[in-house]
């Protein structure tokens, strides 16, 4: 397993962390099997998607604010980040992904993503691997 540290510098943003998840598989121990990326946060997500045009990010972003508009009148968390809640919710926290030839098996558009809801903030990413034989 490898522990990733990646700083957000807004309140939402999906940072895209495929590359650090290749640098991790490139020295695995296994050479094909499936890796999974996990966030240890309750207010942030891991999600695959389209890693060629920027506008994706920004359109999902719109999206979930209007699924989980910020400030909502039943919202009771006191911390007020409820809809950072929601979206990491609608999200997920962890995605896998198979591999072969210390290689990710994504699509030609696909990439993976840190989905921050709530920052600038140091968040941790989980990536460990399953040897497939």
């Amino acid at each position: 397993m490898k522990k990733l540290f990646i700083e957000t510098s807004r309140r939402e943003d999906f940072i895209e962390i495929t590359d650090k998840v290749e640098e991790f598989l490139a020295n695995a121990e296994f050479e094909t099997g499936f890796v999974n990326i996990f966030t240890r946060h309750t207010t942030c997500g891991i999600t695959i998607n389209e890693n060629a045009d920027e506008d994706v990010k920004s359109d999902l972003i719109k999206l979930l604010a209007e699924l989980a508009p910020r400030h909502k009148s039943y919202f009771k968390h006191a911390e007020q980040n409820s809809d950072a809640h929601a979206k990491a919710s609608l999200i997920g926290s962890s995605a896998t992904v198979p591999f072969e030839n210390r290689k990710l098996l994504l699509g030609r558009w696909q990439g993976i993503f840190l989905c921050e809801f709530d920052g600038p903030r140091k968040r941790e990413v989980i990536v460990g691997i399953i040897e497939a034989r």
